[in-house]
């Protein structure tokens, strides 16, 4: 290698930064990079790709899942690819990751979490993640300027990929929206929701919410924020709105990742019948 930056921490957080990377992605990486030097115990101008596939078959006996093995590799591919421009291992193959259905739950069981809430606020925010399939990252950062009341839409402005995407606002959460931005006197950049001491909530605190709803409702499942919105998009397929529709609610950049929702539809809801009833 030609030239290897003294601080390669540094270039990594100036090359996620450049790249409106989140601060999760670079720890990540950071994390991942750090371990694997470490177990090859070189300079960065004298790592291989042995060194690399040696490292990878460490942790595959150690038990790590596909998908951990994969981002150890994308994190070290990262720092030698777009950071240090040097391709030494394409040909190393990434672990399979096997292909799990996400965990969602029926409609009657989104109620019942839904009444499972005592706190208005806290009742919202669960309700509005939902009805508009947002993660919980982009739920907390949303701004009252990010919202189109009037026209029953707002927009996720950098959402995952640094994208913005337009989201929906159900006729139901309308009125009670207004009323918590009129109560709280919440001006245009304010963020929609905010605790009790002006502060944004985190994901932790809204986790616990969920927790607490969904063994207050006895659904007996681990609600995750992250379940509501695979919810949103299986309870949009059973309502007959093809994938392309879907897509662009959620975010996606390829439908086959929507095409998961698919699977988890109802063949009720989606009106299939087995080819045996015609014969």
């Amino acid at each position: 290698m030609n030239y290897v930056p003294v601080n390669w921490k540094e270039s990594l957080r100036k090359e996620c930064a450049r790249r409106r990377l989140s601060p999760r992605t670079f720890k990540t990486y950071h994390y991942c990079i750090d371990k694997f030097l470490k177990f090859a115990g070189k300079g960065l101008d004298t790592i291989s790709k042995k060194d690399v596939r040696l490292f990878l078959e460490s942790l595959s006996e150690r038990g790590l899942s596909g998908s951990s093995m994969n981002t150890h590799h994308m994190s070290i591919r990262f720092l030698f690819e777009e950071v240090l421009n040097k391709r030494i291992w394409i040909d190393i193959k990434y672990s399979k990751v096997p292909e799990k259905l996400p965990l969602v739950l029926s409609k009657e069981e989104v109620g019942r979490l839904f009444e499972s809430i005592s706190n208005d606020k806290h009742k919202l925010m669960i309700e509005l993640m939902y009805s508009a399939g947002l993660r919980v990252s982009e739920l907390l950062n949303l701004r009252v300027c990010d919202l189109e009341i009037d026209k029953n839409y707002g927009y996720v402005r950098g959402g995952k990929g640094n994208k913005d995407r337009l989201f929906i606002l159900s006729e139901k959460l309308i009125n009670r929206i207004r009323e918590l931005i009129s109560k709280e006197k919440l001006d245009n950049e304010s963020c929609l929701f905010v605790s009790n001491r002006d502060k944004k909530y985190s994901a932790r605190s809204i986790q616990q919410v969920l927790k607490n709803a969904s063994k207050k409702s006895g659904i007996g499942k681990k609600v995750h924020p992250h379940t509501l919105r695979h919810s949103f998009a299986t309870h949009l397929i059973e309502n007959g709105y093809d994938v392309s529709a879907v897509q662009a609610l959620l975010g996606h950049k390829s439908p086959e990742t929507t095409m998961t929702y698919v699977h988890m539809a109802s063949p009720n809801m989606i009106n299939i019948k087995s080819p045996i009833d015609s014969l």
